[in-house]
């Protein structure tokens, strides 16, 4: 039992919590790295469910009272959205002293991030002959970078992307100028050949020689290269992403899912995680651990030197009202 992870003052829970996931290999990595290390360390069960998109039953248990999850591993724009309308416990970080090590921006008032990962601008080196594009700037420029093209079906970090490509710093980019960002689009609209609308089109679209350059997850990017995909990205004007973990409103197990999150991001643990998959740790005191070896952590999103090339998405600007017009506004867009 690692008595450090578990924070000053913590005593072991006793009991069992309900824990939602993503599914598939991420799932089946943090069951290694993270949940079944902490319900050791804790003394607890962790029921584990997967809910790729959890937000319709976050609404449900929230809406209705009558919650069977406890903790959900999701984006941390559900759990903002949903603290605002009441569906979210607020947390005690009093209770979470883990989360002390923690960048402000890591956490919101209803959840603290649990793993990173990023958009990145991926490309087939073969196409470029050495002269890759390296900016979001490059990507628009399709006299200097022909080849085709593709986009994530999606408004979460497309905007972004638009914006950088506008000349729009990174630390300027948020609030967003959404009219900006979609004159951007529309210039770049033409051009692409495919939007695709999961990470598994994204990676055969690379991997197949359809398009020659794209936005994509960086996980993704680095499993069809261990595949031998002709293919490569750049952490340059990337979009940090992350899931967060938060807790259902009226969750029957609140005490032991408080526990559990504050066990859950311990460096000790946070550091196993990329040893299993191409995400970085949520709580960045893992990099110093000693667990993580350097060539690893140079190899993930969230390790300081590449952090500092990218933008960190302000999930909490994407669950304000101007935030939801945009996604609206999105649809439009597609449909025309």
């Amino acid at each position: 039992m690692v008595i450090g992870a578990l924070g000053a003052g913590q005593t072991l829970a006793d009991g069992e919590i309900t824990f939602v996931s993503q599914g598939s290999a991420y799932q089946d990595a943090q069951t290694v790295s993270i949940l079944d290390p902490v319900a050791e360390a804790l003394g607890i069960t962790i029921r584990q469910e997967s809910a790729p998109d959890a937000w319709p039953m976050i609404r449900t248990q929230g809406t209705t009272g009558q919650a069977v999850w406890d903790v959900v591993d999701t984006p941390p724009l559900n759990c903002v959205r949903g603290g605002n309308q009441g569906l979210i416990e607020e947390l005690d970080f009093s209770q979470i002293p883990n989360a002390e090590s923690m960048p402000e921006e890591y956490k919101t008032p209803y959840s603290v991030a649990y793993e990173f990962y990023s958009s990145v601008l991926a490309y087939n080196p073969e196409a470029f002959d050495g002269n890759p594009p390296q900016s979001w700037e490059d990507f628009w420029n399709v006299e200097e970078y022909p080849g085709n093209r593709a986009l994530r079906n999606h408004p979460l970090g497309t905007l972004e992307a638009a914006l950088m490509a506008d000349g729009v710093a990174r630390e300027d980019l948020y609030p967003l100028d959404v009219d900006r960002a979609f004159a951007k689009l529309e210039e770049i609209k033409p051009h692409i050949t495919t939007w695709w609308t999961s990470g598994g089109q994204s990676a055969q679209l690379l991997y197949d020689g359809e398009v020659d350059m794209l936005m994509m997850w960086n996980g993704r990017v680095s499993a069809i290269i261990n595949e031998g995909a002709d293919a490569d990205f750049t952490y340059n004007d990337g979009i940090l992403q992350n899931t967060h973990l938060c807790i259902i409103e009226g969750a029957p197990n609140q005490e032991t899912a408080v526990e559990f999150i504050n066990a859950a991001i311990a460096p000790e643990y946070q550091a196993n995680l990329p040893l299993h998959i191409d995400y970085g740790p949520g709580n960045p005191a893992a990099f110093d651990t000693g667990k993580i070896p350097d060539e690893r952590a140079r190899e993930l999103p969230s390790f300081p030197e590449n952090a500092e090339r990218q933008v960190l998405m302000s999930y909490e600007w994407w669950a304000s009202s101007a935030g939801e017009q945009a996604e609206r506004r999105w649809l439009e867009f597609m449909q025309r």
